[in-house]
């Protein structure tokens, strides 16, 4: 043998077949094996957004109930006294019809025309203190939302037609919410 075709049994590889079958085995098997690991991967993966957007809605509908609430305890504080206001309007209703009837009397007491007008104007300062407003009607387009039309007179001039000429009966709003109509008359 020369030196040529002397080999190292390293160099040429094995010179056992059932080595190479194995080692080509190996080969084979290892595309077979990333699919199920990519499969898995991409079960995982899915689970993944699942959970994400599960978690994405979860916070959207806390986020609605943080806000829901908050906006319905701000409505109870503005509101929350609605029922005793309201259960005052007929005293109220009644110390301004006091005022009128005494400042209309020829002989009325001075002192007591004054007095009631007091026990008015405190009474009146306090609740409008408390968000108490006036609905604003004579002479306006009669608005349902927060008038009530209660009768039709004639009148003589065109541009009363359709509008409050009279009030009967105040109305009023708290915090902006109506708590009593005003009852109106209406041209026509």
């Amino acid at each position: 043998m020369t030196a040529e075709n002397k080999k190292h049994q390293a160099q040429s590889g094995p010179d056992v077949d059932h080595l190479n079958t194995q080692a080509d085995q190996v080969q084979d098997q290892a595309p077979e094996q990333e699919a199920p690991e990519t499969q898995g991967q991409a079960d995982v993966e899915q689970k993944l957004e699942e959970a994400n957007d599960r978690l994405l809605r979860l916070q959207a509908e806390f986020d609605n109930y943080r806000k829901r609430t908050a906006k319905e305890r701000l409505d109870l504080i503005l509101t929350a006294s609605e029922d005793v206001i309201r259960g005052m309007l007929p005293v109220l209703d009644d110390c301004l019809r006091a005022v009128v009837t005494l400042e209309q009397l020829e002989d009325a007491d001075p002192h007591s025309v004054e007095g009631v007008r007091l026990i008015y104007n405190k009474l009146f300062t306090y609740l409008q203190g408390k968000g108490l407003k006036v609905i604003e009607a004579r002479g306006k387009d009669l608005d349902t939302d927060f008038h009530c039309a209660i009768a039709k007179v004639p009148v003589k001039e065109k541009k009363l037609k359709g509008k409050v000429v009279d009030v009967a009966l105040e109305g009023y709003t708290l915090n902006g919410k109506v708590i009593r109509f005003a009852n109106v008359i209406v041209g026509e």
